[in-house]
């Protein structure tokens, strides 16, 4: 894969892009990363890459000309309606507050692309012909304001970079990890491509399924007292598939509640979700029941 980077800051990148698997990737080539400095597509002496917009308003706005020649200057990249066909293997991303929030779907598919440009927005924003004009799309890492696109961009090829065949040493666990919809993977990579997942997996472990991840534990099998979980050792896989499973489930409920409407859940999990309600009610009804208890002693 072929990645540049389009930014009025390019030594920013000297950090995020030597290190761990970003770094191995690039030097293996299975990614191959181009930064490239907006202020030298720039006309006048002080390298004005911004403006104030038309019709008033607070900040600044980056120009369209440095970035579209910019952009222009690269070899290959494919015209933006080219771009949006369904079978485009090419896209050019503008790193935008209004864009579609990245997630783990959206990452695997730019994985499957060969040729990614991200646009870094500044200040204010970018002039709006960049993004009716020039990117195919916009992508948000999240809902609030950065003050530029540069560690978005960084966190995208970060998270795209992984997802990469060969980019990390066991390619299994970038499918079990949290948000990795292996059970509905069909709006990425197909039913048949799913069943293959699902088949694959080793028995022992419960792959997300679009959930949070479940616990891990590893040596000491007991520090200062804290104990892991006995299951973990017992050496029955399918009980420490369910378990895994049901804390998965469990930590969800608990932290993104929104992920369980969107995932697809089995019969098993219904059933482990109605056990986790019925144990989280025990408890307050437990707790109920000894603060009676103290108050009626006290009288």
């Amino acid at each position: 894969m072929k990645i540049d980077i389009l930014t009025i800051f390019p030594d920013f990148f000297r950090g995020p892009l030597d290190y761990g698997i970003v770094r191995r990737a690039r030097e293996t080539g299975l990614v191959e990363i181009g930064i490239h400095d907006l202020r030298a597509f720039t006309k006048d002496k002080h390298r004005t890459v911004d403006d104030r917009p038309f019709g008033g308003g607070e900040g600044m706005v980056l120009k369209p000309e440095p970035i579209f020649e910019c952009l222009e200057s690269l070899d290959d990249v494919a015209s933006r309606d080219a771009r949006l066909s369904v079978s485009a293997r090419q896209s050019v991303i503008l790193l935008s507050a209004q864009g579609r929030r990245l997630d783990q779907a959206l990452a695997a598919r730019l994985s499957a692309l060969g040729r990614i440009v991200l646009i870094c927005g500044r200040y204010e924003g970018v002039d709006e012909r960049i993004s009716e004009h020039l990117a195919d799309r916009e992508v948000s890492i999240g809902d609030y304001v950065l003050s530029g696109g540069e560690l978005g961009a960084a966190v995208i090829i970060d998270t795209v970079t992984r997802l990469i065949p060969g980019a990390v040493g066991n390619q299994n666990s970038t499918q079990q990890e949290s948000f990795t919809e292996s059970f509905a993977e069909a709006e990425f990579a197909g039913e048949g491509a799913s069943a293959t997942l699902r088949a694959d997996a080793p028995s022992s472990t419960c792959v997300s399924g679009g959930l949070l991840d479940y616990p891990h534990y590893t040596r000491p099998a007991d520090y200062r007292g804290m104990a892991v979980p006995e299951v973990l050792m017992n050496g029955n896989h399918e009980q420490i598939r369910t378990w895994r499973r049901k804390t998965a489930l469990a930590k969800t409920l608990r932290n993104r509640p929104d992920l369980l409407e969107r995932v697809r859940l089995t019969d098993e999990d219904e059933g482990l979700l109605a056990q986790i309600e019925m144990e989280a009610a025990k408890l307050v009804q437990d707790s109920d029941g000894d603060g009676a208890g103290s108050v009626s002693t006290e009288d």
